[in-house]
């Protein structure tokens, strides 16, 4: 079979491998994207783009129940899960489209559609979608496959037509009762969206509390805004079995208190992620996996092989799109600007979608006590903000964690209505040194939620 050389193969279409492969063509680089399905990887198909598309549509249901709190008559709220899905459908092919054209259109880049595996350290076949198959080679291999829904080890979970992220999201009805398996962002955005579509939904946690990687006040305020929004929420729960019934699905949950079942019509799996690196021959290239099957790289986003890289949520740690993107960067500023640009030490701001939503940035409160330092915790409740006040929106609270000696941010969240704008914010600050008395002090216009940042700092809670 002929070999067909490149100077770059990106293996993967996501929100890091496609700036990437324009950028590496528009150097003078002969590029090829292989991408085995969608365009425009998980955040555009079936990750970002459609959830906070259908959120948004969630948040128009809840806030049109509740337009009697606002002075407004409503006679009634109903949801059309179909023309949700056609919304969300719409929205995602306008960017699909958009990346599908930068790959088709940009000099020395071609989009190869079908799936790649290796079979050399810089060599890999590429099984195409339209049939037939294609050796291609190149110095410089970009591993950018992204990850999937993780399906846990439960009998009986096979026995069962279970929803995954994707899957949820096309639905053409509403759940009459939705379990949720899981108690993670994504669980957690997906609970309170078809909840507010008209489902009744039960949250099963395994751990003992919800967003259980955030400080416990947190996860509990998070817990209380779910229920109070009609959501179930069940934590400390070990699911021991899943079987079918004639109204939908069964769980047999193990709790302190002996096996209970919890029944619903549909099952959301949502326990975590795993990558896809199975199908690729990695250990034909002798590219190093760790124990869950993630790519191995170093600070600047190599793998144990000199000339392949992993870029975006292949290679694990932090699975957000603006990480993949910052991948794309560092990437960029080494390969093609001839810097020396390092993954280490890098900020890792998210923002969970639930609403309200949930910002953060740096060390929990935790993490901050862990490490020794004398710190100080700023914390407020949104009902003391005054916009969210005359918005009808004071659920949740902005707490920041403070260097009791310097006086510099170590980190913030922020659960509250533009919860992640505000993060974003104390972000800003944290990058350019300014200190929390800085912001206490500073000017904020009126009335935004920006202004909060003047109350929060004022006072600390160990201070009387």
């Amino acid at each position: 079979m002929d070999v067909e050389r490149f100077d770059a193969i990106v293996i993967g279409s996501g929100q890091g491998g496609n700036p990437l492969a324009a950028a590496m063509a528009e150097h003078g680089w002969k590029t090829v994207v292989v991408e085995r399905r969608f365009v425009g990887g998980t955040c555009v198909n079936v990750g970002c783009t459609p959830t906070k598309t259908m959120v948004a549509s969630a948040r128009v249901a809840y806030l049109a129940r509740r337009a009697a709190d606002f002075g407004v008559e409503n006679r009634g709220v109903r949801v059309d899960m179909a023309a949700v899905r056609a919304r969300k459908d719409a929205v995602v092919e306008k960017w699909r489209a958009g990346s599908y054209k930068r790959l088709t259109e940009t000099k020395n880049l071609s989009l190869m559609e079908g799936e790649a595996a290796f079979v050399g350290s810089h060599e890999i076949e590429v099984t195409l979608n339209a049939g037939g198959t294609r050796r291609l080679t190149a110095e410089r291999i970009f591993i950018d496959t992204g990850v999937r829904t993780a399906v846990p080890a439960i009998e009986g979970i096979d026995s069962v037509e279970y929803l995954n992220n994707e899957t949820v999201m096309e639905l053409g009805a509403i759940p009459e009762h939705l379990i949720v398996l899981g108690g993670g962002y994504i669980a957690l955005e997906f609970a309170q969206m078809f909840r507010r579509f008209g489902s009744a939904v039960t949250v099963v946690q395994k751990g003992d509390r919800l967003a259980e990687h955030e400080d416990e006040d947190v996860s509990l305020e998070i817990s209380q805004i779910l229920r109070e929004d009609g959501v179930e929420v069940v934590v400390s729960a070990e699911t021991l079995r899943v079987e079918r019934t004639s109204a939908g699905v069964r769980l047999t949950v193990k709790t302190m208190i002996g096996e209970w079942p919890v029944e619903g019509s549909h099952l959301l799996v949502a326990v975590g992620r795993v990558p896809n690196t199975e199908a690729l021959g990695l250990e034909r290239a002798g590219v190093e996996v760790d124990e869950r099957g993630f790519v191995k790289v170093d600070e600047w986003l190599e793998t144990t092989v000199g000339g392949v890289y992993g870029i975006g949520d292949v290679k694990g740690g932090p699975e957000f799109t603006h990480i993949s993107y910052d991948d794309y960067r560092v990437l960029k500023a080494n390969l093609l600007e001839g810097k020396k640009r390092s993954t280490k030490g890098r900020p890792v701001p998210y923002t969970m979608f639930m609403d309200p939503e949930l910002g953060r940035i740096g060390m929990t409160e935790a993490e901050a006590r862990a490490t020794g330092k004398k710190i100080k915790v700023a914390k407020m409740p949104m009902a003391w903000v005054a916009r969210a006040y005359e918005s009808g929106e004071t659920r949740g609270f902005m707490k920041a964690v403070v260097d009791a000696e310097t006086d510099l941010i170590l980190g913030a969240a922020c659960l509250g209505v533009n919860g992640g704008e505000v993060a974003t914010q104390i972000q800003i600050a944290m990058m350019g040194g300014v200190t929390a008395s800085e912001l206490r002090d500073g000017i904020w216009s009126h009335p935004t939620f920006a202004e909060a940042l003047n109350n929060l700092f004022s006072k600390y809670e160990d201070e009387e």
